[in-house]
């Protein structure tokens, strides 16, 4: 099986765009600026990719609850592409079914660009998993606006200091080590499997123990319940900065900003396995190409933005821009990756 995913170039905001987009968003300097700074020229020249959009008020659909980190990334996604579109962007959560029925919401929209959506990882998942038959595929990407790779953390106190260490402990005493961060068959359980099977581990090499989530995970973990924790670093953050945690590793295909001292797997292991969890905006099938490159557009500028990055550094997410095609490709590509995962697991139907 092959557990590798190939690297993607680096955040590029300006994929895509029209080049009198370009132009403008070169020549008004948006890099680095504060909303309310961005040239109104750079805004019109996106407004200017096709005139008639958008026809009235735009849904931006969140397949998961209100109030969750996600729900938050789109909601400001939402209040700065209302001011850029000058119109009502109004955030609708869809939820049910693990995500099921938010991202089938978006596929089933009129491909007029009056309907978008906050698109997840689990959309490269939910199939393999037999709760429906919808994929990437069956969607338009638009742009992709964030990526965090799954981190290794323990307790401060932990024998090991990096993740070879750590691997090389499990491999020689196989089913001692206890580890969690979500629930059977989330993101960051499947980010473990991935990672034993990687390193020739057998998936029953590590018991996990299922949990709601990377905050009741890392409790556990500074309680002495639990060995490891496989998830987010942002979500580590607080046990990390107090001291009561350490990071040995992260899964993603490059050093997280936010933790600049954490080696990828890459790094310690010569691996080029990786695990990740992103979200981006897309839209349903047979979208008109003029109102994808104009959101794609209007996204570049708001991924650049301060009031964005700040609110992501703040919520312990990383900036990940990708343009249309190239995160189309991500979906894709993330899909056979994870169900390569799945499969070998046994958590794939």
């Amino acid at each position: 099986m092959q557990t590798t995913s190939r690297p993607r170039p680096a955040r590029r905001v300006l994929t895509g765009i029209a080049s009198a987009a370009v132009l403008a968003i070169v020549a008004a300097g948006c890099g680095g600026s504060t909303d309310e700074s961005v040239d109104d020229s750079a805004v019109q020249a996106c407004n200017d990719i096709n005139p008639e959009y958008p026809s009235g008020p735009v849904e931006l659909i969140v397949p998961w609850a209100a109030g969750g980190g996600t729900d938050g990334v789109a909601r400001l996604i939402g209040d700065q592409l209302s001011g850029q579109l000058e119109t009502n962007v109004n955030v609708v959560n869809r939820t049910g079914g693990s995500g099921v029925v938010g991202h089938q919401a978006m596929v089933d929209a009129d491909p007029d660009g009056q309907t978008i959506g906050l698109v997840t990882v689990e959309i490269g998942m939910m199939h393999h998993q037999g709760l429906t038959e919808i994929s990437g595929e069956d969607l338009t990407a638009i742009s992709q606006m964030n990526e965090d790779g799954a981190g290794i953390t323990v307790a401060a106190d932990a024998e090991w200091e990096t993740a070879e260490e750590l691997l090389a402990h499990i491999e020689a005493n196989p089913g001692e080590v206890t580890a969690s961060g979500t629930g059977q068959g989330g993101i960051w359980h499947l980010a473990l499997l991935g990672m034993l099977l990687d390193n020739d581990l057998p998936v029953d090499a590590v018991n996990f123990v299922p949990s709601e989530g990377a905050a009741p995970a890392l409790q556990e973990l500074v309680a002495g319940g639990v060995d490891m924790t496989t998830n987010a670093l942002g979500e580590s953050k607080t046990m990390l900065d107090s001291g009561r945690a350490k990071a040995l590793g992260v899964m993603g295909t490059e050093r997280d900003p936010a933790f600049p001292d954490v080696a990828t797997l890459q790094e310690q292991l010569g691996s080029d396995y990786s695990m990740t969890v992103w979200r981006g905006i897309a839209g349903p099938k047979e979208m008109d190409p003029s109102v994808v490159e104009e959101l794609e557009c209007h996204l570049g500028i708001i991924a650049e933005s301060d009031g964005f990055n700040e609110f992501m550094t703040d919520s312990g997410l990383g900036v990940k821009y990708a343009g249309a095609e190239e995160f189309q490709t991500l979906m894709r590509e993330d899909d056979v990756t994870k169900g390569e995962v799945m499969e070998e697991a046994g958590l794939a139907k």
